[in-house]
């Protein structure tokens, strides 16, 4: 008896997925539960698992689009093959070389000379004997015919600087990320405030304190908890920042749901801490580790990437200076983070060194003035370079 696998659900909104690949081939035993396949859909990547143990037919090939509910394959009732015995060297029967022997002897050796040649698995057509008899010594000299020499084939000669290329096609998650992109450019009044922020307070409290809050915590203390925290206080002050336009209403959000830009294998994914505004930084940190390490291995859930009402993007992990990062829609604005670096600036009067993060502001025009996201965005500034304030909610 054999059962079909399907397409399973995978969101409310998704109605196909593509097969991006098998983890198995067609015809190899699986386990029940054992992944069998990836399907990628416009917003994640999914694992098909077998429904039960058996021998895989295959019915779909990957790059294939399926619909929700489509066949992708079956499994049949079999059992796992056993291990292949191990091969035993042929061996020439005493019988067997008599048999030879009596029909070289037929010919022209010597009966010995016969015996000789039989065991030795050789025919040669004559000897030094009388008459090209071949004799017992002739036997014994003999040798097998080495095979002829075949010249390597010659290598054609492939020019410096060689000018290939390669194809590959799109996957749905980039092609879904590219429409996105091109109507966020299109549909929205999109742009961009800097301002730099002075990371030397932040980081005195993270060489003071870093031991101890892992060991209460468990988790690292990084920058990352720090910006969502002075983000979800200026989201407080400037609500704009944290609405979205549906049609022709603004709608205020009265909560903060931060998404957080990760990278995965398969590129960029934004799953959201829920309710930012209320958690500590513990909190906070152990949230972004647990979003991380499901990111890396392909397994966030659809409603662990939607509903953010606002995004934080850190480019300065991969060394970036200064960027205009796009907007996730809905949502109206997104703060980019950059690396640090030690700059001079002038404080009190003195021109001192000081680990400076340029950070950005991106929003939608529309919904959002001038004088509210720079306002926001001062307001981060202060909280990041005086944190006992964040800490203190004043």
């Amino acid at each position: 008896m054999s059962i079909e696998i399907k397409v399973p659900p995978v969101g409310e909104s998704i109605t196909e997925v593509v097969l991006s690949s098998w983890k198995k081939a067609n015809g190899d035993y699986v386990e029940m539960d054992e992944i069998i396949a990836e399907l990628e859909s416009d917003k994640a990547t999914f694992e098909l698992t077998a429904e039960k143990a058996g021998i895989l037919k295959i019915s779909a090939k990957e790059g294939d689009t399926l619909e929700i509910g489509a066949t992708v394959c079956s499994i049949e009732e079999g059992s796992a093959p056993a291990a292949p015995a191990a091969p035993v060297a042929e061996k020439t029967s005493p019988a067997a070389i008599e048999v030879k022997a009596a029909t070289y002897a037929a010919g022209a050796p010597s009966p010995a000379a016969a015996k000789i040649l039989a065991e030795k698995g050789l025919d040669i057509s004559a000897g030094t004997g009388v008459g090209g008899r071949i004799t017992k010594e002739d036997a014994l000299k003999a040798q097998p015919t080495a095979a002829p020499k075949v010249a390597a084939p010659v290598k054609a000669a492939v020019p410096a600087g060689s000018r290939g290329e390669r194809r590959e096609k799109m996957s749905s998650l980039r092609k879904t990320v590219a429409k996105r992109l091109v109507a966020v450019k299109n549909e929205t009044a999109m742009l961009t405030t800097f301002n730099e922020v002075d990371m030397q307070p932040i980081m005195d409290i993270r060489a003071k304190y870093k031991d101890k809050f892992k060991e209460k915590h468990g988790v690292g203390l990084g920058f990352m908890s720090f910006f969502t925290k002075a983000v979800c206080e200026a989201l407080k002050e400037f609500p704009a920042v944290n609405a979205r336009i549906e049609g022709e209403e603004m709608v205020f959000n009265e909560f903060a749901d931060i998404s957080i830009a990760v990278s995965a294998p398969k590129g960029l994914v934004v799953p959201v801490i829920r309710n930012a505004d209320t958690l500590s930084l513990a909190q906070i940190e152990q949230a972004v580790m647990e979003l991380a390490i499901k990111a890396r291995e392909n397994k966030l859930a659809i409603d662990e990437m939607t509903g953010g009402t606002f995004t934080i993007t850190n480019g300065g992990v991969f060394g970036s200076m200064m960027s205009t990062p796009i907007i996730n829609a809905p949502q109206s604005a997104i703060l980019g983070m950059h690396n640090i670096v030690e700059r001079p600036v002038a404080i009190g009067g003195q021109v001192v060194i000081r680990p400076i993060m340029y950070v950005a502001l991106s929003y939608d025009h529309r919904i959002i003035d001038g004088r509210e996201s720079v306002g926001f965005l001062v307001r981060v500034k202060q909280l990041i370079e005086d944190p006992a304030r964040m800490l203190l909610e004043i």
